[in-house]
């Protein structure tokens, strides 16, 4: 394999997040963000939607990668498995905002696909822990 290949690869997977490649589909994710949470989140999860700008506590802004809720109670907080969780139940579960609604009637499928489109809104120089 040619060098210039494999140094396009390598920065494929350091600028895509692993979680959008191996969880659902951004770009169908972004549908039903645009149609349910970008009135509160903003349209690029800045947590500045229309909606949100009149919620006390704003909406959390997605653009830095820092999520709130262990929902799966695994000691890290931000995992699929938590923002899943807390898509489906609502944030009031958690001890959240009760304005993020629980969204029970979304398939897992639609809930990975929202996830995969949430992580590509992160714009902070992310590290991990």
């Amino acid at each position: 394999m040619k060098p210039t290949v494999l140094l396009a690869a390598g920065l494929l997977v350091l600028v895509v997040p692993a979680t959008a490649v191996a969880g659902g589909n951004a770009a169908e994710g972004k549908k039903t963000y645009d149609l349910l949470c970008g009135i509160c989140h903003g349209a690029t999860g800045a947590g500045d939607g229309p909606a949100g700008l009149a919620i006390d506590p704003p909406p959390r802004t997605f653009n830095l990668g820092e999520f709130k809720f262990d929902a799966d109670k695994d000691g890290h907080a931000g995992s699929d498995e938590d923002l899943t969780i807390v898509i489906k139940k609502g944030g009031a579960s958690f001890g959240g905002n009760p304005v993020m609604v629980p969204w029970s009637s979304l398939s897992d499928a639609e809930i990975a696909d929202v996830i995969a489109y949430i992580r590509t809104l992160v714009t902070a120089d992310v590290t991990s822990n």
